[in-house]
């Protein structure tokens, strides 16, 4: 090729996670994870999404923007699924450190909404961080992306929730607070702390207390006797 392609976004991600930690690593772990694809021009016409509506389930081509351009990708990577420890080659992988940053996301369609002058295409089930630039979207097809004879090594079945999750009575009192605006955020909480995000190396550290962003608010947690304890709810 004479001359490298351009790739413009369609799109950006306005998502629940505002940053990487505690984003489920992979779709539909996390069923009330939810966002919207805000389009831009042209794309932000309702004719491009004709009959989209009849598919449940999207691919979302994106960006993984907060890899910094200048990264250096290895040829291998150690997966979380395997531990942290035992390397693959990157293109075995879902690592996020890939040659050309791309990502491919599984999500489902929930439809074309208008939000003050922004069409958006409603998404959930989602791991995508807040402002991951869309590239493409397509319909998913079961039939060939989903073959029956498919398989998939050390990744053929879904991860089992590693922790049970309780809130404390100070996190129960807040949620209550918050229901109005986010009915659905015990859940998603649930959903997220249960796959444990915690770093690999972390695990072994019961002392050690964390912070993730939901939607506007920070999270607090720690790990105690094998279950994940929400200690409270901060407005970020």
């Amino acid at each position: 090729m004479s001359q490298p392609p351009t790739i413009t976004p369609i799109g950006t991600v306005h998502s629940c996670f505002p940053d990487k930690f505690g984003v489920p690593r992979q779709p539909s772990l996390c069923p009330h994870a939810r966002g919207d694809v805000v389009l831009h021009p042209p794309w932000n016409n309702e004719e491009a999404f004709r009959g989209l509506e009849n598919f449940s389930h999207i691919w979302i081509t994106f960006l993984f923007h907060q890899i910094p351009a200048a990264h250096r990708p290895s040829t291998l990577v150690r997966p979380p699924r395997l531990g942290g420890n035992t390397r693959v080659g990157v293109f075995a992988s879902r690592s996020p450190f890939r040659p050309n940053r791309l990502g491919l996301s599984l999500v489902r369609n929930q439809g074309l909404i208008q939000h003050n002058e922004d069409l958006r295409l409603a998404i959930s089930e989602i791991d995508l961080v807040n402002d991951t630039p869309v590239l493409d979207i397509k319909p998913f097809l079961p039939w060939c992306d989903a073959p029956q004879s498919a398989t998939a090594a050390w990744a053929s079945e879904p991860p089992r929730p590693a922790l049970g999750v309780r809130f404390s009575c100070e996190a129960e009192q807040q949620l209550q607070q918050f229901q109005g605006e986010h009915p659905e955020l015990r859940e998603l909480i649930r959903e997220v702390l249960s796959q444990d995000p915690r770093p690999a190396y972390h695990q072994d550290d019961p002392q050690h207390h964390y912070a993730l962003r939901l939607h506007q608010l920070d999270i607090h947690w720690f790990v105690a006797d094998g279950s994940c304890v929400v200690k409270r709810l901060d407005n970020a």
